[in-house]
């Protein structure tokens, strides 16, 4: 038995796992990871998952929103925040 994680694993129910080819969905997120990386260091590293996105379907390439979150949330890029900006109303060098 199996079991790097605690949970007893059979070898035949491991090695039948590793030898499976990978999923519909596991292709098709490594396809979309490259052009999602392309998006983003195109766009110098600002660009979030919405206007990856955007750019994504502009180019042709369909694709839900959730999935750009999603992979993007797995890969680690994180799109450029704009804070709040305020105006200083007081003289702080006043005598």
């Amino acid at each position: 038995m199996l079991s790097e994680h605690g949970a007893k694993i059979a070898p035949n129910s491991y090695y039948a796992h590793k030898k499976r080819p990978a999923s519909k969905r596991a292709l098709r997120d490594a396809e979309l990871r490259v052009e999602i990386r392309r998006v983003y260091d195109a766009n110098m590293f600002v660009y979030g998952a919405a206007k990856i996105w955007a750019q994504l379907n502009a180019e042709g390439i369909r694709v839900a929103r959730c999935t750009v979150e999603r992979l993007m949330r797995d890969m680690g890029l994180v799109g450029n925040r704009r804070g709040k900006t305020w105006t200083v109303t007081t003289d702080s060098n006043h005598d």
